[in-house]
């Protein structure tokens, strides 16, 4: 499957700063003290996997292992960034004016708000991440045009994200709104209780607004009889996680759908990020067997 809206990963020959020892990306004008290095970060490995250059060597390590384990996850990767881009645009052409888009990760162009005001220039988009060096780069390629805003917060406090100030000038809760949890609450563990969290922002939101979500999945795709659930790639993957600043929780679609919550799912319900409502050719099982995110869209009512 290609994914003609997301760039393909830079070559090696164009990423030279990026050999075995080279220190990794500055940041310059953020406490170095709060960006924490020792440890792979979520954000930055989906960056690696996106062909960014947003990363340090701890997270190219703990990105490679899983490429090692699962070579598809590039794949997935742009596969889960293009279902973000459909899914917005959407949106947009149903009168969707305002997003919240709660652990953006890494900007990768096109971001959320380029996407949305291609249809709705007067789109108000506010971004929401836990690392610090994302506030970073979102104050370099985010917040630089109007009616953007970045805010740190994380998606297990969803009361301090909706009352921020920032959120508080840019949103109108009075007007729908569109949430985006894109490859989010699979980083959030069972006992943390992800609806909950889900049902509090969904609490504060006028009828008429959305969620937008992605999930990473463990089993295999249905309709592929040559699928195979292969444990021993899935505790691979679950491992090189453990490491990281956030622990990698893998659902099955059973375990993704109750998440929406009070937002009724629109066609074509929980499915395989390719398959959400393709503007291409859909991709044939054994690719899909390799896609390892579902994703689907809400609307509460």
């Amino acid at each position: 499957m290609s994914a003609p809206d997301v760039p393909p990963p830079a070559p090696e020959s164009a990423v030279p700063e990026f050999g075995p020892y080279a220190p990794g990306p500055e940041h310059s004008g953020f406490p170095v003290e709060q960006i924490d290095t020792s440890r792979p970060h979520p954000a930055r490995m989906y960056d690696y996997y996106l062909g960014g250059w947003d990363n340090y060597e701890v997270d190219r390590v703990a990105a490679e292992r899983v490429i090692e384990v699962h070579p598809q996850v590039r794949l997935s990767a742009r596969a889960n960034r293009a279902f973000l881009h459909r899914a917005v645009r959407e949106l947009a052409r149903g009168g969707v004016r305002q997003i919240l888009d709660i652990g953006t990760g890494i900007p990768t162009s096109p971001n959320t708000h380029e996407v949305a005001r291609e249809i709705a220039p007067d789109t108000r988009v506010v971004y929401v991440d836990n690392d610090p060096i994302v506030a970073t780069h979102a104050g370099a390629r985010l917040t630089n045009t109007a009616d953007t805003g970045f805010v740190l917060g994380d998606v297990r406090d969803p009361k301090a994200i909706l009352h921020h100030p920032t959120v508080r000038e840019l949103i109108d809760f009075d007007r729908p709104v569109a949430v985006l949890l894109v490859a989010v609450l699979h980083f959030v563990r069972d006992d943390e209780d992800p609806a909950a969290l889900v049902a509090a922002l969904a609490e504060e939101l006028p009828a008429g607004s959305h969620l937008v979500l992605s999930h990473a999945t463990g089993e295999p795709y249905e309709a592929y009889e040559g699928g195979r659930t292969d444990e021993v790639a899935r505790a691979g993957v679950e491992d090189v996680y453990k490491s990281a600043t956030a622990t990698l929780n893998l659902r099955s679609r059973a375990g993704i759908e109750p998440l929406f919550g009070p937002f009724a799912l629109l066609d074509p319900g929980v499915v395989r990020v390719p398959l959400w409502r393709p503007d291409g050719p859909v991709p044939g099982p054994e690719e899909l067997n390799n896609t390892i995110f579902y994703a689907g869209v809400g609307r509460k009512d």
